[in-house]
């Protein structure tokens, strides 16, 4: 293998290597099954063999019309955005809710911490349950949680209620995190899946950057319980949104192959005859809400717009509550996922510290910004992570193909690993460059500059990171986002005492260290690059960890 990667000697085809030059447009798990019998695309996609393979239910989300998919994405698309803007949007005001709390900025920014702390131990409770018994009510549990906390917190007379309001609210918040994702999988093919994950990262972009922009005007001319105001003005709109316009996307769909042997069809005679009858009959007595047709093939009565509207729709997984909740734990220490957590984790964390801390450095000499001109600052890394999530994207699929084409047609997941290069060089200059501008009193164009390269560093890993656990690990990269996103853990610990160390350390310190970190776990791709492909083969070949990682 060139370039210092090692092969494996142990399996002949390691998961996640693909030859290229034999891969034709028929997707790797419809390659026992006569083309003829695949579905295809309509309009200009008639070419494209879909991916997965819908049911012949009215049911399958898979079979929804294109609008009604869209309209559960801007409906989703739209609460995450507003969870976005939740957290940070209040850091401009810092000093200035402080005060009217009758409180410590420090104080006020552990609130912060433990909204963190909220979302990451609720993302281990809710991805479970949407796994179990749907994506449906869980989307409204949130929407009600949020609501209420928005309230709850523009009506709080002390710091005891608005803390209260604050850990009520991260609970809220998690499954906006890690199921818009999940639901892009339910009801989209793989071929219209990247436009709608662009939609929502720009949803994501535009309410954790644009959040505390526009705060600023809102704190500054309306009072800062007028943004939970707001909040909750949003919410209420959008809670009777996901009540009558996002029904449950989680779908109990056979295997394409169990559903050919029920229509008495047949693949390439890869299956033995006692195989095909024995998955026929298992289709007749699994089947429970089916009618059988003259043609022999099963199809389900369409819900009418009433059914549908339905909380509870039944279950979703045979698979034990006990065993989807420990799966992000296991995943978590696979090299890839692990990978991932501290980088993308460590460098997220990094980046929260900055909504902490900039309403103290940017309201004091030499700077004297006001609370709108705090907020300002937020247009710096909005652009700059625009640009990076616009740029990584095209930018990493070109690097893995000219690599896999001098590679000789075969592809390694391990090409996804070479454009931290780029995000690496800009994070060193957005975190040390951030410390030492504040430090030396230079421009407020410096520090403003810095933020936002931290920020875009973020945004330009993103297509390396997540694309790295997804060609390792396809199967499981729900739980691996789930166990990446238990960096709300280590954000808590930061963010709780940054503000105390920033005023006994100061802030050149303080960012240096954070910079000495960053450089840490970015030379951790170096090993990973190398060992790479004989760790994920190591894992194919544990079968007591592919039977309790996958489901039953």
């Amino acid at each position: 293998m060139p370039w210092g990667i090692l092969e494996d000697k142990h399996m002949d085809r390691v998961p996640g290597t693909i030859i290229l030059a034999d891969q034709s447009d028929v997707p790797e798990e419809y390659r026992n099954i006569s083309r003829d019998l695949l579905k295809h695309g309509t309009g200009r996609y008639s070419h494209i063999i879909l991916a997965p393979q819908p049911t012949d239910s009215p049911n399958d989300p898979l079979n929804w019309p294109t609008w009604r998919k869209d309209l559960i994405l801007v409906i989703v698309g739209l609460s995450a955005g507003v969870v976005g803007a939740y957290g940070p949007m209040l850091s401009p005001g810092f000093v200035e809710i402080a005060a009217a709390l009758g409180i410590t900025v420090n104080t006020l920014s552990q609130a912060t911490a433990w909204v963190i702390l909220m979302i990451g131990i609720s993302l281990f409770i809710f991805n479970p349950l949407a796994k179990k018994i749907g994506r449906r009510p869980v989307y409204v549990m949130s929407s009600i949680i949020m609501l209420s906390g928005s309230i709850w917190g523009a009506l709080a007379k002390d710091y005891n209620s608005f803390l209260g309001s604050r850990i009520w609210s991260g609970l809220g918040m998690a499954p906006y995190e890690v199921l818009v994702q999940c639901t892009i999988a339910d009801i989209y093919y793989v071929h219209q899946r990247a436009t709608r994950i662009a939609v929502w990262n720009m949803f994501l972009l535009c309410g954790i950057s644009g959040g505390a922009l526009i705060a600023g005007y809102i704190i500054e001319d309306q009072g800062w319980q007028w943004t939970l105001i707001w909040c909750a003005i949003i919410f209420g709109i959008l809670l009777p949104l996901v009540l009558f316009f996002v029904p449950e996307t989680a779908y109990r769909r056979k295997s394409y192959e169990q559903q050919l042997s029920a229509q008495g069809a047949t693949g390439r005679d890869t299956k033995s005859e006692a195989l095909e009858k024995k998955e026929a009959s298992s289709e007749q007595e699994e089947s429970t809400k089916v009618e059988t047709v003259e043609a022999g093939v099963a199809t389900e009565r369409k819900e009418s717009y009433l059914q549908s509207l339905r909380l509870w729709g039944g279950i979703y997984t045979d698979t034990p509550l006990w065993n989807i909740f420990l799966r992000p734990m296991v995943v978590f220490f696979y090299p890839a996922v692990l990978w991932g957590f501290l980088l993308y984790g460590i460098t997220l964390s990094w980046i929260v510290v900055f909504s902490v801390v900039n309403a103290v450095i940017f309201t004091a000499p030499p700077y004297n910004f006001s609370v709108s001109e705090t907020g300002l600052i937020s247009l710096s890394p909005f652009i700059l992570t625009f640009i990076g999530e616009m740029a990584s994207g095209p930018l990493n699929d070109w690097i893995c193909l000219y690599l896999a084409k001098r590679n000789r047609g075969i592809y390694e997941p391990e090409f996804r690993l070479p454009p931290i290069i780029i995000s690496f060089l800009v994070g060193i200059v957005g975190f040390f460059g951030f410390g030492a501008t504040v430090h030396f009193q230079t421009h407020w164009t410096g520090p403003v500059l810095c933020f936002g390269l931290a920020n875009m560093s973020l945004a330009l890993s993103n297509a390396s990171v997540f694309g790295y656990i997804i060609d390792s690990h396809k199967e499981l990269s729900e739980e691996a986002f789930v166990a990446i996103n238990a960096r709300n853990l280590l954000t808590f610990g930061l963010t709780y005492f940054v503000n105390d160390w920033l005023s006994k350390d100061g802030v050149l310190k303080v960012f240096n260290v954070l910079g000495g970190v960053f450089v840490a776990v970015n030379l951790l791709t170096i090993p990973l690059w190398i060992f790479g492909k004989r760790l994920r083969s190591f894992i194919a070949r544990n079968k007591a960890l592919y039977q309790f990682m996958h489901e039953n």
